[in-house]
């Protein structure tokens, strides 16, 4: 089954997208907090979505998908972003993956969205094999960049003040 996650599904949220961070080999890096996981999924404003995805026999949550719409200046529409997919690896093979991607490009349809977009790390060869049979298209002259800490702050420090933007 394939739900909408709710504020109590935040503790294995947290604990998904943690056990996510140490397949990818980057566990110390995630330090989201229940707290700040229930502000930003639940708030007055939240920044993204989740399903959850639940086994049929046992109703234990299997996996889950957080998303958020994006905007393409070249289309003029929305689209969504799909931060992260995540199923247990006990619960791998029984079509729990396929059924989150499924669910979200029905959102997508039902939305207007005309891209469905996330990243997957080259290394990731089962995922990569997974998704182009889904016929998802790799972009492979797109590179990502990201700043963080001291860039980030430094570059911030050289910002102009923006009219019409609070200090």
């Amino acid at each position: 089954m394939i739900r909408e996650a709710t504020v109590t599904d935040v503790p294995e949220i947290r604990a998904m997208i943690r056990e996510l961070a140490a397949y990818e080999r980057a566990a110390e890096q995630a330090r989201a907090t229940e707290e700040q996981l229930r502000a930003a999924l639940f708030g007055e404003h939240p920044a993204a979505s989740v399903l959850i995805a639940e086994d049929d026999g046992t109703g234990e949550v299997a996996g889950f998908a957080l998303w958020f719409p994006r905007f393409s200046t070249w289309t003029g529409t929305r689209g969504m972003h799909l931060e992260d997919l995540y199923v247990r690896p006990h619960a791998r093979g029984a079509g729990h993956g396929r059924a989150l991607l499924a669910a979200l490009a029905a959102i997508c349809r039902d939305s207007g969205f005309e891209r469905f977009e996330w990243m997957v790390l080259d290394w990731n060869e089962p995922a990569i094999a997974f998704y182009e049979a889904l016929g998802a298209e790799p972009l492979k002259e797109w590179t990502v960049c990201r700043l963080t800490g001291g860039p980030l702050r430094e570059l911030a420090a050289r910002a102009p003040a923006v009219a019409g933007r609070p200090d």
